[in-house]
């Protein structure tokens, strides 16, 4: 029999000063979850999670988190939104949103609704967590790579299709981030960019990649350049910085590295690369 839960928990020893995260249950409140969405990422209708889904993946085994301050429990700024995944018999924790309201960026919320969902996925027996990122925010990466201590080992091309034309469109091309949820969130400093660099800029274009063959897959650190505000450059550079990260990202992924870290040096940043095994 499916337990419908009537109230969720609350979570404020795992949550930042000013806000708790607590469990979603309540159909309003799971429709209040769209809104943050569109506050995160300016999303158009067809593109939100609805709450009715969120509603139903809530008592079917996913994990639905809000995160509300304290002053007003009902304004959710922040949410994460997971379920159960099974494939070729292995059964791990995909993690489909974590959204923060801009506002409230720099408040701890990323990293606190995320360890709460780690916290929860153990709960549930299991051990690994998946979700994907574009390589292009280095927000995004920071968060993933450096302060909860995933990795990637997987470059998925045009993995949606977030345009009407399909010629024309933007490539989506992610990364997907594996988390072992035994590890909690690390919060270490970015790293100087110690390694072979292998994509630098060129100004505000990426220069020529080295080839990955020879000497350059010995090399025990890869270094690939990502521009830090890649949405304050033109479509066209944009669209330079998508093609060589898909080169360098992919190909080094390809041949055994996984990106583990996003170093900082001088208002650059680089994507680490490191041979797995």
């Amino acid at each position: 029999m499916i337990r419908v839960p009537v109230e969720g928990r609350a979570f404020p020893d795992w949550s930042p000063p000013g806000f708790v995260i607590r469990e979603v249950v309540d159909p309003w409140g799971f429709r209040a979850l769209e809104g943050v969405q569109v506050a995160a990422w300016g999303y158009a209708d067809r593109e939100v999670t609805p709450g009715t889904l969120l509603r139903i993946s809530g008592v079917t085994g996913g994990i639905v988190l809000g995160a509300y301050p304290v002053d007003q429990p009902e304004r959710p700024v922040g949410l994460a939104f997971g379920f159960p995944a099974l494939r070729d018999g292995a059964v791990w924790h995909h993690s489909h949103l974590l959204a923060v309201d801009p506002a409230c960026r720099g408040s701890g919320l990323a990293v606190a609704l995320k360890d709460v969902q780690r916290r929860l996925a153990l709960e549930q027996g299991l051990t690994r967590m998946t979700w994907t990122f574009d390589p292009l925010v280095t927000r995004n990466a920071r968060l993933n790579l450096g302060k909860l201590g995933a990795a990637a080992y997987t470059y998925l091309l045009d993995w949606y299709a977030l345009e009407e034309d399909r010629a024309g469109a933007f490539p989506a091309d992610r990364l997907l981030i594996e988390w072992d949820l035994a590890r909690g969130p690390l919060e270490r400093p970015a790293p100087a960019p110690e390694g072979l660099r292998v994509l630098e800029a060129r100004g505000d274009v990426p220069g020529t990649a080295l080839p990955l063959e020879g000497e350059v897959l010995l090399a025990p650190t890869l270094l690939a350049e990502v521009p830090l505000r890649v949405d304050v450059l033109p479509e066209p550079v944009r669209r330079a910085w998508r093609l060589a990260l898909r080169e360098v990202l992919g190909g080094a992924l390809a041949r055994g590295f996984a990106v583990v870290d996003l170093a900082r040096e001088d208002g650059r940043a680089f994507y680490v690369l490191r041979r797995e095994g």
